[in-house]
């Protein structure tokens, strides 16, 4: 039986495998410190991420909402249909085709906003993307679990951790908030601030995966269909291809084109976590739960891949 962990305000999950004996990344006690580094580290980032926008901007786009409406959009209409479609065309079993569909249908995460930032992209965008997809939440993802896979949950209600979404939104807005004050006040600061925050969060979340692979690796490869590891694969790509080809053609400009795509491709992995343990018992759900760490993997891999090609292609066009 595998039990999979997650603080709800953070994207660095911690696991324990357990199978006649226990394996976990660190001791209970070591567990819980790091968890608060974790959050800690997250409050820093999202801190730096808010010393990037500019209330005039945000004003922008709230007022004109159409980069707003078209993100909005792709996270709720092209990521759970895209999930639907990878179940089927994978043949995936019914329990791996609901843990796709939950990931699927969750918001987007906060990695997306340092991804939009490592894409120069439009953080004020970004930023409110998340909020806002993170709010609707409440009410898109019951509504989207149960359209598309009411006769595999009984009761997508309880299955959602509304207290989980309402801390991620907190974790979010608070942060962010302190960073714009900061960056209206002492402009001066906000770059030094932003430069640290981001230096600290790289090298956390390097530790952090280095550490999660070495433990739990080859569990992983063992545990999961190579199918559902192919689902895995395409379906942040299909996000980040589908996200910037709507906004390309709603003639977003380059900026937005990218905070869109890594808003739509970037999934809120600690939720679908958190639905996958209050929906189903871990003798139902087993391997599974290494699903989500998977999915943030490749999310990741797939990002930074794009980052490369974007830095690259600046240079040599400069």
């Amino acid at each position: 039986m595998i039990a999979f962990s997650a603080m709800n305000s953070t994207e660095f999950p911690s696991f324990t495998v357990m199978n006649n004996s226990t394996i976990s990344l660190f001791p209970p006690l070591l567990d819980k410190i790091v968890n608060g580094i974790t959050i800690l580290i997250l409050f820093i980032t999202m801190v730096s991420l808010g010393c990037t926008m500019e209330l005039s901007k945000i004003k922008i786009h709230i007022v004109k909402p159409k980069g707003i409406v078209i993100a909005v959009l792709a996270q709720y209409g092209v990521m759970p249909l895209s999930a639907f479609l990878l179940a089927k065309l994978f043949q995936l079993k019914d329990i791996e085709s609901v843990a796709v569909l939950i990931c699927g249908c969750c918001p987007g995460g906060n990695l997306s906003n340092i991804f939009s930032l490592a894409l120069k992209g439009d953080m004020n965008l970004s930023i409110v993307m998340t909020t806002c997809s993170s709010t609707l939440a409440l009410v898109m993802m019951p509504l989207l679990l149960y359209l598309y896979c009411k006769a595999l949950i009984p009761n997508t209600k309880n299955a959602i951790p509304y207290n989980g979404i309402v801390i991620a939104l907190i974790m979010t807005i608070v942060p962010c908030a302190i960073g714009i004050f900061i960056n209206a006040k002492t402009p001066r600061y906000s770059k030094i601030i932003t430069k640290v925050g981001l230096t600290i969060m790289l090298l956390a979340s390097t530790a952090v995966g280095i550490i999660a692979a070495m433990k739990i690796g080859q569990e992983v490869w063992t545990l999961l269909s190579p199918r559902l590891i192919s689902t895995c694969t395409l379906m942040p790509l299909i996000g980040y291809l589908l996200g910037y080809i709507l906004s390309s053609l709603l003639c977003l400009n380059e900026e937005c084109k990218r905070t869109v795509a890594m808003e739509t491709g970037c999934q809120n992995i600690q939720l679908c976590t958190a639905v996958l343990k209050v929906a189903f018992p871990p003798h139902v759900i087993g391997s599974l739960f290494l699903f989500p760490f998977i999915y943030l993997l490749f999310q990741t891999a797939e990002a930074l891949v794009f980052i490369v090609i974007f830095r690259c292609y600046e240079r040599m066009v400069s």
